[in-house]
């Protein structure tokens, strides 16, 4: 038993090529983890899927704050009900193993540094299931200044929280009750949270929809082909609003040489695409000027899984 082991964190996000925290962690760059921030949970999601990543997006947890964005790094925590000899003998193995203090959500929160998100899975336990209130809500805050967490179970203290204007949290209850009832059985391995799983290291967007789990040797290609979603829709609406071209002829997976034309003329020239400069479009290029692009579209969309 080894609790935030950098070798299974190695072989579990081995598809990750770049950057890591100490602990193995893969660190996605703050600088992409800004360009994630801003995509819907649609655009991301549809990236991941056509890319074979069906189940990482859960909706069904409440919201700290209404209008205020999650974005970060994961740090996973999976606990399960407490069992006497179990919960022992954990609690004994990190106290005198490895030399933490306090209990085990306290362990979790001690490892998180800039840009983190917690991550956890309570078992959808409330009832003394409540893996923050104020206090560890603020050191959560002031260790990652960008904060957050994603917790599957309970919170507390939700007064205090939610004066907490910068600091949001996805969660399914909240009860007075401290936490109890519940054992640490990993840090930093697979969490599920419920029909999603996320890695330590996933990137955690948090919007109004919920709350999705991007895999980070995925991060760069979904914020790609979010971003492209994004400006399109921006271009397609206004010149829709222009009365230029007809839903039909904008609502294509590829459009025909002549909208190209125009939209690479537009992301050029607009105030409004120059966040998306720095895309490349030869791809669509290409098939805007292939037979393909003069289909009439049939409200199919394929998505390859392998």
């Amino acid at each position: 038993m080894k609790y935030n082991d950098r070798e299974l964190i190695l072989e579990l996000t081995a598809s990750w090529q770049g950057e890591r925290f100490d602990d193995g962690r893969p660190r996605v760059s703050d600088a992409l983890l800004e360009r994630l921030s801003r995509l819907t949970t649609e655009e991301a999601y549809v990236a991941m899927v056509e890319q074979g990543y069906k189940l990482q997006f859960e909706g069904d947890l409440k919201r700290l704050h209404d209008d205020v964005r999650l974005i970060g790094r994961a740090v996973t925590a999976v606990m399960v009900p407490s069992r006497p000899d179990v919960h022992s003998a954990l609690l004994a193995h990190g106290r005198q193993q490895e030399g933490r203090t306090g209990f085990f959500n306290q362990w979790v929160i001690e490892t998180m540094t800039r840009g983190d998100v917690l991550v956890t899975d309570m078992c959808d336990q409330v009832l003394y299931g409540t893996f923050i209130g104020g206090n560890l809500a603020t050191a959560i805050r002031k260790r990652t200044q960008t904060g957050g967490a994603v917790i599957w179970g309970g919170i507390r203290d939700l007064e205090q929280l939610r004066e907490m204007r910068d600091f949001q949290v996805y969660y399914r209850g909240v009860h007075p009750s401290p936490i109890g009832d519940v054992m640490m059985t990993g840090m930093n391995v697979p969490a599920r949270i419920g029909r999603a799983v996320c890695l330590p290291g996933d990137v955690v967007l948090g919007t109004a929809s919920g709350v999705i789990f991007i895999p980070p040797h995925l991060a760069e290609s979904v914020a790609c082909r979010a971003e492209k979603s994004h400006v399109r829709d921006i271009f397609g609406f206004e010149r829709l609003h222009e009365g230029v071209y007809t839903s039909d002829q904008i609502d294509q997976k590829w459009w025909s040489a002549e909208i190209m034309e125009d939209f690479l003329r537009w992301l050029s020239s607009s105030d409004k695409a120059l966040p998306y400069r720095h895309l490349n479009w030869e791809t669509e290029i290409k098939n805007s000027r292939s037979p393909a692009a003069m289909q009439p579209f049939d409200g199919v969309v394929e998505y390859s899984y392998h």
